[in-house]
């Protein structure tokens, strides 16, 4: 059994009466787990996160050490199933699992939240990608509040490399929407319009989520590197960037920002998208803040050109009339020399 740690108790529960098999191995991963903790907090306790001293100017926040320990960020895969190119990111091997090292993955998921912020605030696309059963409504949920677009259901290939036949598909469900909406679907059967529903509903999980999709994006941010490995090959075709939450068990040569961290538990992924979330979500609202900047200059520069042009055509009608002023005295002068 994985050595107890003193003063460290096992968990309410833990043991049980039952002298039976599975009893005795839940017992014992019980502990290991718990010594586990135990042995990585008194680290964590010790770490000094990263300054984030743009984050505050920039509007959007980012976790502490102990929020990710909370979340179980620092959970990897066993040792037999890990990726050797994730090494720089494992802190140590507690009960054949590598632990991650939270202090490096606080420090990378501020250089990813700087670049999506960036790329948000210049009015870039980004596309949040995340099909596994723990992540699909996380994604949904914190891509709809950020502005960014997302596919959780299942990423077709193609969407980037071949995006010319996705944008048929997005075409199709806008048309469809817009005939729903106008009560054109009324004039079929009530088999037609389930049929027609059912379509709807297939075009919308499949583009639903990218339908605003102009062309390639400009980032994109997943998680689960290994399991969406078509998205990321695809943006690395064409030089995308890409921001991936990866486990110890995933090879990130392809991912331009890896986040290491537990990409299994709900907690580790809710916590490490919402981060990523606010930080588009504030470059996307200076994107909005330069825009109608923007336009106020632009009305402004038109508003002085109008005024500079009336001033011109001033000018103009005041010069004519200085100029007719000497003809209308002429006559008179030579009225006074014939009198003379």
């Amino acid at each position: 059994m994985f050595p107890r740690l003193p003063g460290v108790q096992s968990p309410a529960g833990a043991v049980s009466g039952k002298t039976g098999i599975n009893t005795k191995r839940k017992k014992v991963l019980q502990d290991r787990i718990f010594a586990l903790d135990s042995i990585f907090f008194h680290k964590t306790k010790k770490m000094a996160a990263p300054k984030a001293k743009t984050t505050k100017a920039k509007g959007y926040k980012l976790p502490k050490t102990e929020d990710l320990f909370e979340a179980g960020v620092h959970y990897g895969h066993q040792v037999r199933r890990w990726s050797p190119q994730m090494e720089k990111y494992i802190f140590a091997v507690r009960s054949g699992i590598h632990v991650v090292d939270l202090e490096k993955t606080l420090t990378n998921l501020q250089k990813a939240c700087e670049f999506l912020y960036e790329t948000a605030a210049g009015g870039g696309q980004i596309i949040f990608v995340g099909t596994k059963r723990q992540a699909k409504e996380i994604i949904e949920i914190e891509a709809k509040r950020s502005g960014a677009l997302f596919v959780n259901e299942r990423w077709l290939g193609g969407t980037i490399t071949n995006f010319r036949v996705i944008k048929e598909n997005m075409k199709k469900l806008a048309d469809f929407l817009r005939k729903r909406e106008e009560g054109e679907f009324e004039k079929y059967t009530k088999k037609e319009q389930l049929l027609l529903d059912r379509q709807i509903e297939k075009l919308q999980a499949s583009v639903g989520g990218i339908a605003a999709l102009q062309g390639r994006p400009d980032a994109l941010f997943v998680v689960d590197a290994r399991r969406e490995k078509t998205a990321v090959r695809e943006a690395s075709r064409y030089e995308i960037s890409v921001v991936g939450l990866v486990d110890t068990n995933t090879n990130p040569s392809r991912i331009n920002y890896v986040i290491p961290g537990n990409d299994d538990a709900m907690r580790s992924i809710a916590l490490i998208v919402k981060a990523v979330a606010d930080a588009v979500e504030a470059g996307y609202k200076e994107w909005s803040r330069k825009v109608e900047e923007g336009e106020a200059s632009a009305a402004g520069l038109e508003a002085a050109k109008q005024a500079a042009a009336d001033g011109a055509a001033e000018e103009v009608e005041t010069a004519s009339e200085s100029e007719s002023e000497p003809e209308a005295v002429k006559p008179k002068e030579k009225e006074k020399e014939e009198v003379k």
